[in-house]
């Protein structure tokens, strides 16, 4: 997006009180890609790229797609659509109602090209054939992010919008029939109250256009009712231009039909089997999963509609909290329903041991495309500054999975050293009480002791005490937060007395964390606090994010084969689960599900109160699920009704579902009128989600996490 596009928007949407202005949204429309680009196809026909945080491209910022009949055109996002996924695999078809002709288009993104395959049908009553029709498209690129300094180059078959290393292209299988460029908006336009229609009418006067920006607009012509405009991103040092040309033409020679387009994208795509339950659920979340991750395995928190930050912190990058618990999540998933994701896991494994930090702890944020630091607020721990500034909940979630990965047999070079080393990271954020000490929250908008954050660090020493053995863990009273493996030779001073074994040293640490929640305990409302402030005071605020003691405490019971949780804690978490699900549901005429926290006041535009998150709801949904196959390991008949509110729950965030987008993809948060906001697809909720429904599958309380941890 550029500031130009962001500006137009600001002058669209201002006072509008469910729009925030200035972003580029995609609450409607659906994703292509999973293989390299990620192109959003709007259901207006226009396509824009999203892709850059996964691979360094930024391609299309903006793009118009319309029909051409006798020099006058009728543009896509001024007639009725309607766009599904065809089968399981990211083709994108769109069928467009205009007056004159039925348009059908198929759009793909496979590795750095996107196609869009348009078919031609015209009105019975047309007077033209459908070979005197063109597919007008309007194009903006944006070469290394920049939309000043650009230039074109023209060539037979294709135009070259270049910078300096980002060289996009775009062709037409049936060639030509018009071309133009056009430059971006002016400063006049850019000052005028009123936003700019672009294309505009060429202007003569201006014959730079032609070649001076990344803006073109081009007829296509239809032959025998079909045509094929292609985009290519190329890196100059990688591809060079006779060679990306080739990759169009072989492309438009090899994919020709719709058929051709889906086989070819069933290629990148994970087959699910008929026999999983809820099936339609599990093939959006992995599509929407797979959509988001670079080929690293790291994945961005959802598309980034704010680059600008105007409204939020931006979206696009990946943060270690939300993506280990995906990855747990997958995990969970691919053991119960055979997903076969063995290098999913072992990708999110081989980067989260190379992005650790020389003190055991990850980064805020980092670039999924190279897992190198991406622009945040939280890195306390680079800046030497105090942990308030810092997120210890993401260190304690990335141990939980590199633990939980251990157990199933993922190996990766350097894991174990990883883990001792974050375990010493998590010791040092640890309080002599046994709970964390004050840093931020997994919400990112305050700071104190979260209950939150104790529920991951007694996640984490409960994995790591239960798939940690025979992993030594640093020497007794050395300094271990170098990141180096420590063998008791001259790299450590010569020690040799040793630390007992990590696991031992995780189930101690578990044991202090297990104690020590009680401290939060609020029994006149019958729920442990959101947090106790930073000067102390108990902020007794319910909280969907403190539903992770549920999980917590499933872990930490699999170390004792009688159970390692008492009665009375029990007690204590069916009234927790119970009352911040009950506390925090919120139910409209539109939607129903879990608001994020009490008081919170994020995004609500002209909303009174607080917003509904498909990440709260989807959580309650999994929390009631893991306390209920937690009862039913201890014989408690509250399970059973536990399973049952974790299935309404989930209803909420499934297919057919109130916070479940025709598309199948989860929006962060929605407004009371059904109205939804912020990045979508958001990758949280479709793991979450996903996992609950594995976790469901059977009639029966499921005893299991993951197949490690029996």
């Amino acid at each position: 997006m550029q500031l130009r596009d962001a500006l137009d928007d600001y002058k669209r949407t201002t006072g509008h009180g469910r729009l925030f202005p200035g972003e580029r949204r995609t609450v409607t429309g659906r994703f292509t890609g999973g293989d390299g680009r990620l192109v959003h196809v709007d259901p207006g026909g226009g396509l824009r790229d999203f892709g850059y945080p996964l691979t360094g491209r930024t391609g299309l910022v903006r793009s118009r797609f319309g029909l051409a009949v006798d020099g006058d055109v009728t543009w896509f996002d001024e007639a009725a659509a309607e766009q599904r996924y065809v089968d399981d695999t990211t083709v994108v078809e769109t069928v467009h109602e205009t007056d004159r002709a039925t348009v059908r288009r198929h759009d793909v993104a496979l590795g750095e090209a996107h196609l869009t395959h348009a078919t031609i049908d015209p009105a019975e009553d047309a007077a033209f054939d459908a070979d005197d029709a063109s597919l007008v498209v309007y194009a903006r690129f944006a070469p290394d992010g920049r939309d000043d300094r650009v230039g074109q180059l023209r060539f037979d078959d294709a135009i070259e919008a270049y910078h300096a290393d980002e060289h996009d292209f775009l062709a037409s299988a049936t060639g030509f029939a018009e071309l133009r460029g056009q430059l971006p908006a002016t400063f006049p336009e850019l000052l005028d109250d009123a936003p700019t229609d672009l294309p505009r009418d060429r202007d003569g006067d201006r014959y730079e256009e032609e070649r001076l920006s990344g803006e073109v607009i081009v007829d296509a012509p239809f032959e025998d009712g079909e045509t094929t405009v292609g985009t290519l991103l190329t890196d100059r040092a990688e591809t060079d231009r006779q060679a990306a040309r080739d990759r169009l033409a072989s492309l438009f020679d090899e994919l020709d039909t719709p058929e051709a387009l889906a086989v070819a994208a069933a290629k990148t795509t994970l087959e699910v089997p008929d026999s999983v339950p809820e099936r339609q659920s599990v093939v959006a979340d992995l599509r929407v999963l797979s959509l988001l991750s670079a080929e690293t395995g790291l994945r961005i928190a959802g598309p980034d509609f704010d680059p600008y930050y105007e409204h939020s912190g931006g979206y696009g990058y990946t943060w270690f909290r939300d993506d280990a618990e995906i990855s747990t999540f997958l995990l969970e998933s691919d053991h119960r329903l055979g997903l076969g994701l063995d290098d999913w896991h072992e990708r999110s494994a081989r980067m989260y041991v190379e992005t650790q930090r020389a003190d055991g702890a990850w980064p805020h944020r980092v670039w999924p495309r190279n897992g190198g630091l991406a622009p945040g607020w939280a890195n306390a721990r680079i800046e030497d500054g105090p942990d308030v500034d810092y997120q210890a909940d993401q260190t304690g979630s990335v141990i939980a999975y590199l633990a939980r990965a251990r157990g199933a047999g993922i190996d990766v070079p350097g894991l174990e050293t990883t883990l001792a080393d974050a375990l010493d990271s998590l010791d040092s954020t640890l309080a002599d009480d046994g709970r964390p000490v004050v840093c931020q929250n997994a919400w990112e908008d305050s700071a104190g002791r979260f209950t939150h954050t104790t529920a991951t660090f007694l996640e984490a020493y409960a994995a790591l005490a239960r798939h940690g053995a025979g992993v030594e863990a640093s020497p007794a009273g050395s300094d271990a937060m170098d990141g180096e493996t420590l063998d008791g030779d001259a790299s450590n001073g010569g020690a040799t007395e040793r630390r007992a074994d990590l696991a031992d040293h995780a189930r101690s640490r578990a044991a202090e964390v297990y104690e020590a929640i009680d401290d939060v305990w609020v029994p006149e409302r019958g729920c442990y606090a959101l947090r106790e402030t930073p000067d102390g005071a108990i902020d007794d605020r319910l909280d969907s994010a403190t539903l992770a003691l549920a999980s917590a405490h499933r872990t930490y019971d699999g170390l004792d084969p009688d159970g390692a949780v008492d009665a009375e804690r029990l007690d204590r978490l069916v009234s927790h689960v119970e009352t911040v699900v009950d506390g925090l549901a919120h139910e409209t005429d539109a939607i129903a599900g879990l608001i994020r926290y009490e008081g919170d006041g994020w995004r609500r535009g002209e909303q009174p109160g607080e917003k509904v998150w498909t990440v709260s709801t989807a959580w309650g949904a999994n929390a009631c699920a893991e306390l209920a196959a937690l009862l039913d390991a201890h014989d408690d008949p509250r399970a059973t009704a536990m399973a049952d509110r974790a299935r309404e729950l989930l209803g909420h965030v499934s297919p057919g579902g109130s916070l479940c987008e025709p598309t199948g993809y989860l929006p962060e948060q929605f407004f009371d009128d059904g109205t939804p906001d912020s990045a979508t697809p958001l990758g949280w909720p479709h793991a979450i989600r996903l996992a609950t429904v594995a976790s469901l599958e059977r009639s029966d309380i499921p005893t299991d996490r993951v197949a490690a941890d029996d």
